[in-house]
Order: structure tokens, then sequence, then C-alpha cells
């Protein structure tokens, strides 16, 4: 085959996930073509809501600032029944990863507009081909071959990268051209989405609100840009087709006290559940990320977010590969370290879902108000709101609750040595980095260990006491004492970070890098 290449990688499919995967791969240096088959953002909104990690995320990504004027902060969840009982209620404490809230509401249209605009600012490695439908892709030991369609004119064209990410959503049609197989179920009990523009304020309308019900649970959430958004079920002896227009949805609303001088209905649609996981999320030169590689229930409000997850993960590893920072079988880490994490919020998610159906047990109810067990090393908070953490791929050392390796590192604002403050990432930059805690992490390593870390252009940086003197300029102040404190609970002295913030190894099960 040539090899005279139009980009470094395909990304097909430029939804959210393909988008985060074009901006993270150009924040490497690479040459990014991405193909679209439609010409418009999808009008409908779908995901609802993003948290702490994925704005970590944007900011990284250095589009933060712009991201979060198109977001709006999210003050709990509640699970409540029509008579007005409280089931449950999850408040949410101030983020440890650098951003204002744990959780935000989304408008899904307006985030997607904003996030394209800001790849489009990234036109020098970032091309998109609108209504550029992929009808073939083939591969070699060198590259990856896509051939489009324009879906106006029917022109033919054929596109060479050297390797593709599959973005294409859950009935991806490239992970079917590659035999992959998508595992699981769907649900055939029918959701009708309706969208609204926000008329006026009403109690706790700013509450997720899952209304717990067997025969008609719903979901009741504000998004950004004054709109909210219910999801309700279909009865058994009710289809889509007894909905055609507003008119017939009404009666919906009005049942939970909705009315016409509250909202406006802007749009409604129609969708089933799924529970389903690709069995590979490779296929040589090519990556399945998003809804291409898993679909899940609504109810943990991870579905959109982990698709963006896996795009940035990926995206950090094939852009040092593509650039020769890293050597080729990092890749094999993408679907070890995200694979896990999808069936986590897979697996919640259902689990959410039962408690919203009221399909739980007694026993099962009461387990989910239980006081945390005793004597954890990580103050317990509940899985939809718990850091996260990694539970496999390029990590050095135990897991679990007394472990700091797989964890995400805080992001408190930190000075540095001249006196500038900010928040932790901003001082660390976009690469490895060993942090020791009032320790030169440089001192504990070997000369074989200093190697390796130096191999992977590791930053060697220790942090400091608010009340103490900088020695050097290879330092940061920990203002707040977070980093310290942090450090502290889990008895190590220096850890080692990897671009995406989470901690690869630790002193006291061995600073050595991995393998």
């Amino acid at each position: 085959m040539p090899q005279d290449f139009d980009a470094d990688v395909a990304v097909i499919g430029y939804g959210p996930t393909g988008v985060v995967g074009a901006l993270t791969l150009a924040q490497q240096g690479a040459r990014v073509i991405a193909f679209e088959r439609d010409k418009e953002i999808y009008p409908r909104a779908r995901a609802v809501t993003v948290n702490d990690w994925t704005v970590r995320i944007f900011q990284n990504l250095g589009i933060g600032e712009r991201i979060e004027k198109v977001i709006d902060a999210q003050r709990a969840l509640r699970w409540v029944t029509y008579d007005g009982h409280e089931v449950m209620r999850i408040e949410h404490p101030p983020s440890a990863l650098g951003a204002k809230a744990r959780f935000y509401n989304i408008y899904q249209p307006s985030l997607e507009t904003e996030l394209r605009a800001c790849a489009q600012d990234r036109g020098d490695l970032v091309s998109v081909r609108y209504g550029a439908e992929v009808t073939e892709i083939e591969q070699d030991d060198s590259g990856v071959t896509v051939t489009t369609t324009d879906t106006a004119t029917g022109e033919v064209r054929r596109h060479r990268t050297r390797y593709a990410i599959a973005a294409d959503g859950g009935s991806s049609r490239t992970r079917q051209r590659l035999g992959i197989q998508l595992l699981g179920d769907t649900n055939e009990l029918t959701w009708v989405v309706i969208d609204c523009r926000v008329k006026r304020w009403w109690p706790d309308r700013d509450l997720l609100t899952f209304w717990t019900d067997k025969e008609r649970p719903v979901v009741d959430i504000a998004l950004s840009a004054g709109n909210h958004r219910w999801e309700i079920p279909l009865k058994p002896h009710e289809t889509e087709a007894d909905f055609p227009t507003a008119t017939e949805v009404w009666p919906l609303l009005k049942a939970l006290g909705v009315s016409e001088d509250d909202v406006e209905i802007h749009q409604h649609a129609f969708y089933r559940h799924h529970v389903r996981m690709a069995d590979t999320w490779r296929s040589g030169r090519v990556f399945l990320a998003g809804d291409a590689a898993h679909l899940m229930p609504p109810w943990a409000g991870a579905g959109m977010q982990t698709g963006m997850r896996d795009a940035h993960n990926l995206g950090w590893k094939l852009g040092r590969v593509l650039a020769g920072r890293l050597p080729e079988p990092w890749l094999d880490t993408y679907e070890a370290e995200r694979r896990p994490n999808a069936a986590f919020y897979t697996g919640l998610a259902v689990q959410l879902g039962r408690v919203i159906k009221q399909e739980i047990s007694d026993e099962e109810r009461a387990a989910l108000s239980a006081p945390p067990p005793e004597g954890l090393v990580t103050p317990f908070e509940p899985p939809l709101i718990a850091p996260p953490m990694l539970e496999a791929g390029w990590l050095r050392g135990p897991l679990g609750d007394a472990s700091i390796v797989g964890r995400m590192v805080p992001q408190p604002v930190v000075g540095d040595t001249i006196g500038r403050m900010a928040r932790l990432d901003e001082l660390l930059g976009d690469t490895f980095v060993l942090l020791g805690d009032d320790v030169d992490p440089s001192t504990l390593l070997t000369e074989e260990e200093h190697r390796r870390w130096d191999a992977l252009g590791t930053r060697y940086l220790a942090v400091r006491p608010q009340n103490s003197y900088t020695q050097g300029p290879d330092e940061l102040v920990d203002l707040d004492g977070v980093l310290g404190r942090w450090l502290r609970r889990y008895g190590v002295r220096a850890v080692a970070l990897r671009p995406d913030r989470f901690v690869a190894a630790a002193d006291t099960s061995g600073l050595a890098a991995p393998a």
C-alpha cells in the first residue's frame, strides 16, 4: 500500500466522543481527519450531565473555561415516590478534582456545538468531512484505508491514515465491518423523552429527581440553557403512535403537576435501554470508542461521558505513540483500562434503574442506606459520586481502599517558586510527573528507574508546605495542605502521575515505571 498518509488518525463519527478524540490527538500534534455522515448536530438532547472528571478532561484540553459557560452546576439527586416520600438522596459535596461542582447539567446540542467550535480552532490539525458516510474500511500492517461516499453528490473518496477510531455510535457500521460482536441485551420497554423550554421556576427544579414507581417511573432533570427534560416509560398498551404531537404528550406531564405555565414542549422522541458491550475494542489499527464499544442505560448519567473518557484515554496514548514518545504496546492499555470502567458504570446504571422502578427488595434498599464499613482509609462516598479509579492497566502496586495506586490526584490551587498560583494541572504540564511530599522524588529512584522515567519525559517536583521556603525551581507549594494530607493518608512519600493524573506507582510499592 502507498505510504502517502492523508492524516495520522481517521475519526469515524463526530459526536462528543469523536470530537474529544480529535482534540486530544491534536494536543499531541497528531493530524486528524474526521468523517461525519450528518451535516448538522443531532437536534435532540440525549445525555443530560457531566461530572468533575469529565470537566477536568476539558481543562486538560485547554477548553474548560469555554465549556463551563454552556453547562450549569447540579445541586443534588433524589429518588421520591408519587406520595412525596424521599427514598434516597445524594448531596454533591465540593469537587476535589478542580471543578466548581461535582456534577453539571448540560443541553447536549449546545455542548456539542461548543466542542466542535473548540476543535475548529485546531483546524491546522483537525479536518472534518461533514456529509461523508464511511462505506468501507481496510487495513494492513502500516495503515488504514477509509472509503467514504458524499451523501449529497455520491462522490467516492479514499483516505489513508495510520490508525482509525470508530466513534460512530451504538449501531456502528465500522464495528460490524470489523466483525466485532456487540454482546448483551436491549430492554423492550419504550420510553418517551420530552424536552421543554422553561417558562418559569418551580420549587426544587434544580434537583435531579427520579420519580420511583413500578408502573410509571420518571426522570425529571433540569438541563442547561433554560431547558428541562422528562423521561417517561410507555405502558404496555401504549405505543409511539399514541403520541404523534405535543398535544398527546401533555397529559403525561400534567400527571406530574407540570402545566403550560411552567414549560413549552420543544420536542419529544422515543428510545429503549441497552446493556451491551463489544467483545473487543480493537481490531488491528482500528479502535472502538463510546457507544460503538458499549451501551448502557441512562440512570448513572454516564453514557456520553464514558465515551469521552474513552477518547481521551486513547488519544493521549495514541498521540504519543505516533510522535515516537511511547512504544506501540501502550495501545494495549486502552481497553484494559477503559473496559472495567465502562462495565462499572453500566452495572451502576442497572442498579439505579432498579431503584427507580421499585424492583429492589427491602433488604437491598436498607443496604443502600447502610453506614459505610468502619476502618476505611479512603473516605466513603456513594459510587455515583466517588472520585474515579483505575482497576487495571499501566499501574504498579496494589489496588484497593488502602492504596493510592490507581486513584486520581486531587487538584487544589498550588503555588510555584516564583509566586504564581493556579490549579495543579496547569502547573504540572501535559506530561508524566513524580510528586514528592516535601522531598525531591528523584532522590528516591535508582539509576535505572530514573533512566526509564526520563525516557518518558518525566518532571520531578517536590511539594513543599505553605509555611516553608522553596529551595529550587522544581517545586510546588501546597497552599492548603491538600496534596500533603492526601499523600500521607496512604502513607506514601512520592507518587508517579500519568498525564491523565492517575497515580501509576508509589514509593511504598516501588516507583519503577510500570512494565
